[in-house]
Formats: C-alpha cells, sequence, structure tokens
C-alpha cells in the first residue's frame, strides 16, 4: 500500500469472526450502541441506518470528557464489504472539518480484517487526537464481536 498522507489514519483489526457476522454487528444500531464510543465512553444516543444518503447523529457520555455529539451521512454501503460515511464533531464538540470514514471488510483465514480509512484531517496533532479514540472503540467491538460470535456458535442468538 502506498505511504499514507498528513491528513489520512489507518487502523486494521483483526476479529476471530466470519465477515458477515462483523457486518451485520454494523448494520445493527442496537448492537452498535453496545459498542460504539472509547473506553470509559458510554453511547447514549445512536440513529444509525446503512442506507446510502440518509444522515446518522449519535451522542456519547464519560466522567471525565462529558457530552460529546457527533453527525455524517452514510454514503455507501456493500454488504459484507465496505461502509462509507462521513463523521464530524458537533460545535460543542470540538469540530474540525467533515471526514469521509471508509470501513472496509475481508476474510483472513476464517477470520475478518476491518480496515478503517479517515481523512481529511486539518492538522496532523487532528489526526493523532483520534488515533487512541477509534482503536479504542475497535477495542470496545473487538469483545463484543468475538463474544458474539462465541455465543452464536454455541446456538444463542439475538
Amino acid at each position: 500500500m502506498s505511504t499514507l498522507r498528513d491528513d489520512e489514519l489507518l487502523i486494521d483489526r483483526e476479529f476471530n469472526a466470519p465477515v458477515p457476522l462483523v457486518f451485520r454487528l454494523w448494520e445493527s444500531r442496537d448492537h452498535m450502541l453496545r459498542w460504539w464510543g472509547p473506553e470509559k465512553f458510554t453511547a447514549i444516543e445512536l440513529d444509525w441506518e446503512l442506507t446510502p444518503g440518509r444522515a446518522w447523529r449519535g451522542a456519547m457520555t464519560s466522567a471525565q470528557y462529558g457530552l460529546s455529539r457527533f453527525s455524517g451521512v452514510v454514503r455507501d454501503v456493500e454488504k459484507n464489504k465496505r461502509i462509507v460515511f462521513t463523521f464530524q464533531w458537533d460545535e460543542e464538540s470540538g469540530r474540525d472539518r467533515d471526514t469521509l470514514v471508509t470501513v472496509s471488510f475481508a476474510e483472513k483465514d476464517g477470520k475478518t480484517v476491518q480496515t478503517f480509512h479517515q481523512t481529511p484531517f486539518s492538522t496532523v496533532e487532528t489526526r493523532d487526537s483520534h488515533i487512541g479514540g477509534w482503536n479504542s472503540l475497535f477495542n470496545k467491538q473487538q469483545i463484543y464481536v468475538e463474544n458474539f460470535a462465541v455465543a452464536e456458535a454455541k446456538g444463542f442468538h439475538a
């Protein structure tokens, strides 16, 4: 892959779960509410539906940082392959600029490789401030996805 520009963020995460399951947990607002937001944050609102052209919004809170609101528009969805959406913070949450997020899913040895790409950031510092938050969110997502996969394998369905 080519070198990333200063205004891009790229995070790969491998899940011990099949692609259709990982994608399905992105499709479901109820599931996303359980893992959306960095550790020590709780998602309290999420209006999310994977319909191209549809606006989405959400809010999360933490004891340390208080309330953070964000929103965007779903741009493109290719089932089990890719989700593209815009992301921006509300004014009160430190709005920088609208960014475009692409989440891609690929199968590797029965596992899912999820690739998260976000661009453009106005500064390297702004980009870097997102690295910890997204990685922390993906830590929560990983625990949720892998526990869900184990439960499904045992015959429990949600």
